[in-house]
This record gives structure tokens, sequence and C-alpha cells, in this order.
């Protein structure tokens, strides 16, 4: 069922961004680069910025 969930989700998403880009370019034609944009970063979304470091990612020198 949660793999259906994550399907769902990410349906959604690739929804919303071609929704939101159509909207954007409205009256001015359809860049399918800008789209395309739009889609890929709904599929691979960037980090958010308070995320912060995984403890195998710090560089600690007093791990002794």
């Amino acid at each position: 069922m949660a793999m259906a969930n994550e399907d769902g989700n990410r349906r959604q998403a690739i929804a919303t961004a071609i929704t939101a880009e159509l909207e954007r370019q409205g009256k001015h034609g359809i860049d399918v680069d800008a789209l395309a944009e739009a889609v890929e970063l709904a599929l691979d979304p960037a980090p958010p910025a308070s995320e912060g470091k995984r403890p195998g990612e710090l560089n600690a020198t007093n791990d002794d």
C-alpha cells in the first residue's frame, strides 16, 4: 500500500508542476524546456536548507 501512495504523491507532484508551469506561461506560448525543468524539480526536489549534515558527513577530528 505504501508504494501506491508514493506513486500517487509523485503523480500529484508532476500534475501540480505541469499545472503551475502552464499557468505561468499562459498567453505567451509553451516553453517545453521550462516545463521539463519544472517536472524534473518536482521529481527530485532540493533538500530543505535546514536539514544539515548526516553524522557520516561530518569531519570531526575528535572522534578518537
